[in-house]
């Protein structure tokens, strides 16, 4: 039987790169999925991280479009 392996906001932001408020926030923009246990805790499936780290994504914020493409 196959256990699914779940992941801690730091254990997520550690495998990311990124820093735990980061992970916080795509969580809860739903753009990273993941569980969210009491008031303070998400659970993220480790699966579902390596999905999101796969997408084809640019760093930093992206540009504002004014335009004048």
């Amino acid at each position: 039987m196959l256990q699914e392996k779940y992941l801690t906001v730091a254990e997520a932001a550690e495998r990311l790169g990124v820093n735990h408020s980061r992970v916080c926030q795509l969580l809860r923009a739903g753009r990273l999925k993941g569980q969210k246990i009491g008031r303070l805790m998400w659970l993220i499936r480790e699966e579902d991280l390596e999905k999101f780290a796969a997408e084809e994504r640019k760093p930093g914020r992206p540009r504002k479009n004014n335009g004048t493409n």
